[in-house]
């Protein structure tokens, strides 16, 4: 093994490069990381953030460069080869068998089971069943899973994609938590499109941007614009915030509401829920994780059956048997996971064209003009980048979002709902996502928009609902919806009543109150 001369680093990666074709995913990008400092990736989608960190952890083979860990220069062909180099990652998606239970996917892993409790446990989910499938779980849950599994092998270098995109506040918290505390001889690397949380938990900031490492920050009070304009590039203008509430209360009430629930239920988890969503509205909809959100779109997107309650659009009583039933009245679901969404080996035409095809009679013929005129137009709009080839696959996860709601956008909605369509995406595909949603509903289409990200909802909205119970709890006009009064009807608490203590600290970023506020509290935050 070939030394290294810079002994005071745990990690690093020199000269890094990977090309698909005529595709440059990195071009001699370089990384350093110190003993125990949590160190941030950051960059816009496409940036090569998550090729370089399946590069570190064996997934791809990189085309060029050196991985150097402990002065000791490391070749990993396999994640398995890594992760005995020290070297484990949690990526965006969960890491499991969907059909073997939690026991089953620890074998494979060759996973210690009591540390895998206990970090289960530190992480905020205890008493799991090690017998539940996999696939019966909630991803917030899944996320911690693989977390626990990775921290139990002790690993030198822990990287973490995205790991807080899908996870509730109180889960967030305490994994950011426990990210800070992992001692001195290991290390964490970092990747969030989220900067509050890489000014609350990292110590400094590898800025990626076209493949290549653009610089290296302190992360201190202010770093924040300096990441965000190494991230965009020189001359990068600021990215545009709209005017929102143009459909006012009296302007609601002269209109047939798009959709009217009434006293809906679905499973286990929603109960008795009503509202109205009109026409040139984008109504926000937040809840902490398993209050009933989930159920509520399966129920809209026609994937689900209600239990009880109706559904009125435009007016009218509607039942949907199936997804298609909600489709062919134009109510259209997008969802985080673009994987569920996309044909991944196929172009971005084809994705985007596949409601034509539906459309068509057995044997109807295809408007191959109007189809074409119809895709590019959405390609423009949404400002889709296909440098990476015809196959969705080679997109970026932001373009991959923007492919599934030009898909809609290409042949025509009424109404949308998007389920927290910017987890993992950056800061510069979210504006685009915003933008697209408010450009929707000022030509007279209905967006229900539920985020993760409590300060999307002054961004995108005009309107938010709480849901808690699986009842809705509270509404407000978006320009009332400051995070502290989202938290509080999260928790349904009246909006006077103190914020829990370590709510309230975790909305101000300061984790040393989370971190006290939860250890004076006598009972443990669980998972569902």
């Amino acid at each position: 093994m070939t030394l290294t001369t810079s002994t005071d680093m745990l990690l690093e990666a020199t000269d890094v490069s990977k090309t698909y074709g005529a595709v440059v995913a990195l071009h001699n990008a370089s990384l350093a990381v110190r003993p125990g400092e949590v160190h941030a990736l950051v960059g816009a989608n496409g940036a090569g953030k998550s090729t370089l960190v399946k590069i570190l952890t064996g997934a791809v083979t990189p085309d060029s460069g050196r991985i150097i860990v402990r002065g000791r220069e490391r070749k990993s062909h396999s994640p398995a080869e890594a992760r005995r180099n020290g070297l484990v990652s949690v990526y965006q998606e969960p890491a499991v068998i969907p059909d073997l239970d939690i026991r089953e996917n620890l074998r494979l892993t060759h996973t210690p089971v009591e540390p895998f409790r206990h970090w289960m446990n530190e992480l905020g989910v205890e008493n799991l069943n090690l017998s539940s499938l996999a696939r019966r779980l909630p991803l917030a849950t899944l996320r911690i899973v693989d977390l626990a599994k990775a921290l139990a092998i002790e690993p030198d270098v822990l990287l973490l994609d995205e790991i807080t995109a899908a996870l509730p506040a109180n889960l967030t918290e305490r994994v950011l938590q426990n990210v800070q505390q992992l001692g001195e001889d290991r290390s964490v690397i970092f990747i969030s499109h989220r900067l509050i949380e890489i000014a609350a938990v990292c110590d400094r900031a590898t800025v990626l941007r076209n493949g290549e490492t653009v610089g290296v920050v302190d992360v201190a009070a202010g770093s924040e614009d300096k990441i965000v304009n190494l991230m965009l590039g020189e001359g990068a203008t600021a990215l545009a915030q709209r005017e929102g509430g143009h459909v006012t209360a009296a302007a609601r009430s002269h209109q047939t509401p798009r959709l009217s629930l009434l006293g809906m239920s679905a499973r286990r988890r929603l109960h008795n829920a009503s509202f109205e969503l009109y026409p040139g509205e984008v109504l926000g909809v937040v809840a902490l994780e398993g209050q009933g959100q989930d159920e509520l779109f399966d129920v809209l997107a026609g994937s689900e059956r209600p239990s009880s309650g109706s559904l009125l659009v435009d007016g009218k009583p509607a039942t949907f048997h199936h997804p298609a039933d909600a489709i062919r009245i134009g109510m259209v679901y997008v969802a985080a996971d673009r994987a569920e969404a996309l044909l991944m080996q196929r172009s971005v035409r084809e994705n985007i064209s596949l409601p034509f095809s539906a459309r068509i009679p057995q044997w109807g013929w295809i408007n191959l003009g109007r189809e074409k005129h119809k895709v590019d137009e959405a390609v423009n709009t949404l400002q889709i980048d296909a440098r990476a080839g015809a196959e969705v696959r080679r997109l970026s996860g932001g373009n991959q979002q923007k492919v599934t709601i030009a898909r809609w956008v290409a042949s025509g909605v009424k109404t949308m709902l998007c389920f927290d369509p910017t987890r993992g995406i950056d800061i510069r595909t979210k504006n685009q996502i915003y933008v697209l949603l408010r450009d929707l509903a000022a030509a007279g289409a209905a967006v229900l928009l539920y985020t993760s990200e409590l300060k999307e909802i002054q961004l995108a909205c005009d309107r938010v609902i709480v849901i808690f119970g699986g009842e809705v709890v509270a509404e407000m006009p978006a320009a009332q919806a400051s995070e502290a009064a989202l938290l509080r009807a999260a928790h349904n608490l009246k909006p006077d009543s103190a914020l829990p203590e370590e709510v309230a600290a975790a909305a101000t970023g300061d984790m040393s109150a989370v971190q006290a506020a939860i250890d004076s509290q006598s009972t443990t935050v669980s998972q569902r």
